[in-house]
């Protein structure tokens, strides 16, 4: 709220400065209108001059008016935004996807990936009925499409593509997911390499290679048979980027510590793996994710005793 009072305040004297810069202006151009008006009159010129100043004027402040249109939209941008990203800070889900579906047909990559993001989000919610939740996993990729198209240099569009063209497949098919696997990765690492300090990037393409490290034998084959080279990866290639995840961002996300339990889990590594799953389950429960964190974390301490 400090901050958006502060923009305010940044708008009004923004406003009030061009405003007195306009008043200055003004002033010089009657100046040089009046001395038009005196050097042309001996000329007969004086009818053509007349309306030179006043177009000049007119023009000058169509430019201003232009510009603090500008200043203005710049700053609603920016208290739009500060307030989604609180939303989100609250996971005040619904909330946030109506502020930003209020944006839905803007060419600016930071409202759409935004959008993206809150609409996977809200398919996620439980007890959301089946059919509403394939129709917002679609419109999420969508939204995150038209974000890439908009701006390519935006690490944040790259990450939620990959995000949602991996829910996508879900609902396409295990070929098509196992194809989109390739492209999923492609930009996670686009991602990581536009921001190397985010670390849900990081965590994600972590996450990638858990998934196909833990792949059991027979879906292998089924991969094998479906592309000549099925997408492949380790657990210590998914517990390096677990880890970097947390050296830039420690204690970010619960389910990171859950990963890199798990991951210590599959490499035999059980002192690590108690670590990490005390960690996770001991992790504030913000969101509906955190509980069935905690939950698993919890189940998984139990078997090891």
């Amino acid at each position: 709220m400090a901050g958006l009072v502060l923009t305010r305040c940044m708008s009004r004297t923004l406003l009030s400065a061009s405003g007195a810069k306009c008043v200055r202006i003004r002033g010089t151009t009657r100046n040089y209108w009046t001395a038009l008006r005196r050097n042309n009159t001996a000329t007969g010129g004086a009818a053509v001059l007349l309306g030179l100043p006043s177009l000049s004027c007119l023009l000058y402040e169509a430019r201003h008016r232009m510009q603090q249109s500008a200043v203005v939209h710049a700053l609603e941008k920016e208290e739009v935004l500060e307030q989604a990203d609180y939303l989100y800070s609250c996971a005040e889900t619904e909330k946030l996807y109506q502020l930003l579906l209020q944006h839905k047909n803007s060419d600016d990559a930071e409202f759409l990936w935004r959008l993206a993001r809150a609409s996977r989000d809200l398919s996620l919610l439980p007890d959301m009925e089946a059919e509403r939740k394939k129709l917002l996993v679609f419109e999420a990729f969508e939204y995150a499409k038209k974000a890439l198209e908009k701006d390519e240099q935006s690490f944040a569009a790259h990450k939620w593509y990959a995000i949602c063209i991996s829910d996508v497949g879900d609902y396409e098919g295990v070929k098509v997911k196992i194809g989109n696997s390739y492209i999923i990765r492609q930009h996670l690492e686009r991602a990581i390499e536009l921001n190397p300090k985010d670390a849900t990037s990081l965590h994600i393409l972590g996450y990638w290679c858990f998934a196909f490290a833990e792949l059991p034998w027979y879906q292998r084959k089924v991969a094998a048979v479906i592309f000549a080279s099925p997408p492949t990866s380790t657990y210590e290639e998914a517990l390096e980027f677990f880890l970097k995840a947390e050296e830039v961002d420690p204690n970010f996300y619960s389910k990171n510590m859950l990963m890199l339990g798990k991951t210590y889990l599959a490499m035999k590594d059980k002192e690590k793996a108690l670590l990490w799953l005390t960690k996770a389950k001991e992790y504030p429960a913000h969101t509906h994710e955190d509980k069935e964190v905690h939950k698993d974390a919890v189940d998984l301490l139990k078997k090891l005793g």
